[in-house]
């Protein structure tokens, strides 16, 4: 039998001395570089301060409006195609490549409560103060044509949210119930209450696409099947939920913003604890969506900032603000995953960039491949404390810098308290509950 004896001569290995340096093994093979780790941690340090160098987020802002912005639309056919609703009741249509109005038609007396695009694209739905869905049609009226609508239906009470199914006729609308009804009649095809005062948003699930939920004024967010006479379920919460959107991608996630300053991101087949709680904001979250990839929301607050969430995270990757900003109303993430268009108090709608260092227009191959090197060591090194602090950094307004700390000595003096008293009391009589279940008061079926 034949035995391989490791042979290692301690030349190579010890030294001779203690005062001697140490021997490193070194591997002389061309393709790896002695100092290939740290001159990529370089690279990609300078990466990431040049992405905050080039981070400049804000692209126009579109001035017409004569009242705050309400609501907007998406046109489901066409990227460069915007609607907005204002408070004065008047619908304005944008094309957002020359970044000017193309049309403008007063709809409603009143605020404009919800619009919502035909998935065709032929047509649009408004519904206002004055108790009127109107159905408009999307190409503006000839030379000599008076601007009317296709169809009005006039209903019983005002009418506070409106959305559109993905394939068929039918639409819902959310005021003192629910309301399912067909483009050809003018009464509701289905009505859903559950012992709620009003509703003031309703959406419909874009891929299981009989399915609806909507925000009640009863601090619940209500589940509901077309298909059934009644709601599926609900789930209450402490404060009042504002909006809410279904995850593109994900059939059984949605989101919704809340006037607690959190957002909650839900599994609709376990309500009893949302699957993830985003925090940020400093004040009432009053408009959510969802980019068309599903990895990530952009939120608009109260607290006169918008931010981005990753789907999966607790906190927000970016924040925008500007100082003529007031109190964001609504908020939409373009179809081509490129921008964000918000609308506010103060009659304007502002278009950001999604990704803020990102460059537009064309990009040579070259730079592409920088762009996409760059992209693979900041992910690479992100963890790194420099790096990590540098990427995360964003400056804020004083006035939402200081909230923001406020808010955090009050949440540590309310967690010390907490740990207190279960250290005085007697064992088990103060539970441990979780931040995800501390929001939620009960799941009724």
């Amino acid at each position: 039998m034949k035995v391989k004896v490791l042979s290692r001569n301690p030349d190579d290995y010890v030294r001779e001395t203690k005062l001697d340096i140490q021997r490193v093994p070194r591997n002389y093979d061309p393709a790896l570089h002695p100092f290939e780790v740290p001159r990529e941690y370089t690279r990609a340090l300078n990466a990431t301060k040049l992405e905050r160098v080039f981070a400049k987020p804000f692209l126009a802002s579109l001035d017409g409006h004569r009242d705050g912005v309400n609501c907007m639309a998406k046109h489901t056919k066409s990227l460069s195609t915007l609607l907005s609703g204002s408070c004065d009741g008047e619908v304005k249509v944008w094309n957002l490549t020359k970044r000017e109005c193309v049309r403008t038609l007063q709809a409603h007396e009143g605020f404009v409560r919800g619009m919502v695009v035909r998935f065709c694209g032929n047509s649009f739905f408004t519904v206002g103060d004055d108790k009127t869905i109107k159905q408009w049609k999307m190409e503006a009226p000839g030379y000599g044509e008076e601007e009317e609508p296709l169809n009005t239906i006039l209903g019983k009470t005002v009418f506070t949210g409106l959305d559109h199914h993905q394939k068929e006729g039918v639409f819902a609308t959310c005021g003192q119930q629910v309301d399912i009804w067909d483009e050809q009649r003018s009464s509701p095809i289905r009505s859903f209450t559950w012992g709620v005062d009003s509703f003031s948003s309703v959406r419909f699930n874009p891929v299981e696409t009989e399915l609806l939920a909507s925000c009640a004024s009863d601090r619940s967010i209500v589940l509901y099947d077309m298909r059934e006479s009644t709601p599926l379920k609900k789930v209450i919460m402490n404060l009042r939920s504002n909006t809410i959107c279904w995850n593109p991608m994900e059939a059984y996630y949605f989101t919704c913003s809340n006037e607690d300053y959190n957002l909650y991101t839900y599994d609709m087949r376990h309500l009893d604890r949302p699957v993830i709680v985003h925090m940020d904001h400093v004040s009432a979250v009053l408009d959510i969506d969802y980019s068309p990839t599903g990895k990530e929301f952009v939120s608009a607050s109260f607290d006169k900032t918008i931010r981005i969430f990753p789907r999966d995270s607790g906190h927000s990757r970016e924040v925008y603000h500007t100082k003529r900003m007031q109190h964001v109303i609504c908020i939409k993430w373009s179809a081509d995953n490129k921008y964000i268009l918000s609308g506010s108090d103060e009659m304007n709608i502002r278009m950001w960039k999604a990704n803020a260092a990102e460059k537009l227009g064309v990009l040579s191959p070259r730079e592409r491949e920088a762009v996409n090197y760059n992209q693979k060591l900041k992910e690479k090194f992100q963890h790194h404390p420099q790096i990590r602090r540098i990427s995360r950094h964003r400056h804020l307004p004083k006035a939402i810098y200081s909230q923001a700390k406020e808010l955090r000595v009050m949440k540590e003096a309310r967690r010390r308290k907490e740990i207190n008293v279960r250290k005085h009391s007697k064992p088990g009589t103060v539970p441990v509950v979780s931040e995800k279940e501390k929001h939620i008061v009960t799941v009724v079926k």
